[in-house]
């Protein structure tokens, strides 16, 4: 049943944990402020201001966005740009369901059949992932607060993931679009926050493993 319907499964437990993880902070997420940079954070978005060097435009941007949610209640307008990571963090567990899925089923399947042990150990070992990532403390933290880490993990998270996927179509004619892809995402790193650059070795790296040492990835 489960190696049969792989792709549905995978599809259904990947929302499954980003729809877990959205009630999750939904119900914890912070009602006004905290006491750091969120307040800043909140203000800049709101009233698109510029916040603290070196910035985080684009971050600011989608929380102007979130506000405008609030429908003219001011005493609305923190929880609805905390909502900003809340989303954020929430995709990231599909991304991270995706990500342990691809490369759990490289290393258990190697040119073997899938067959239904299999596809539950990959399926369900993504999904533990995906929730042990959602309630770790330093993530759930970054989820209920206006911070700029809450989208940055998103974008390292997204860029992993692309590079997964070039390198499974690194033979095709038309990989090269997700090299491109991630070009474009790359510079969204530079809108929110500079720790998106952290990802970019990493794919550098699946690179060098899949093209010269083939047997590893």
């Amino acid at each position: 049943m489960f190696a049969k319907d792989f792709k549905k499964w995978e599809t259904w437990l990947g929302w499954g944990s980003f729809a877990i993880a959205l009630v999750v902070y939904i119900l914890t997420v912070e009602p006004t402020g905290s006491f750091w940079d969120a307040g800043e954070y909140i203000t800049t978005s709101a009233k698109l201001q510029v916040g603290h060097p070196p910035g985080a435009p684009l971050l600011q941007m989608i929380g102007a966005f979130f506000s405008m949610f609030a429908f003219g209640d001011t005493s609305k307008i923190a929880l609805m740009v905390n909502m900003v990571s809340v989303v954020s963090i929430s995709l990231k567990k599909i991304i991270n369901f995706w990500i342990i899925k691809n490369m759990l089923q490289k290393d258990v399947l190697k040119k073997k059949e899938m067959n239904n042990p299999k596809a539950i150990a990959i399926l369900g070992s993504g999904l533990v992932g995906a929730l042990a990532f959602t309630f770790s403390d330093s993530v759930w933290c970054n989820a209920v607060e206006t911070e700029v880490y809450a989208m940055a993990s998103l974008i390292m998270a997204l860029l992993l993931w692309m590079g997964l996927k070039w390198i499974d179509n690194l033979e095709d004619p038309r990989g090269n679009k997700w090299l491109l892809l991630i070009s474009f995402v790359v510079g969204f790193t530079f809108g929110i926050q500079f720790m998106g650059f952290l990802a970019i070795p990493s794919v550098g790296l699946l690179y060098f493993f899949k093209k010269y040492h083939k047997e590893t990835v």
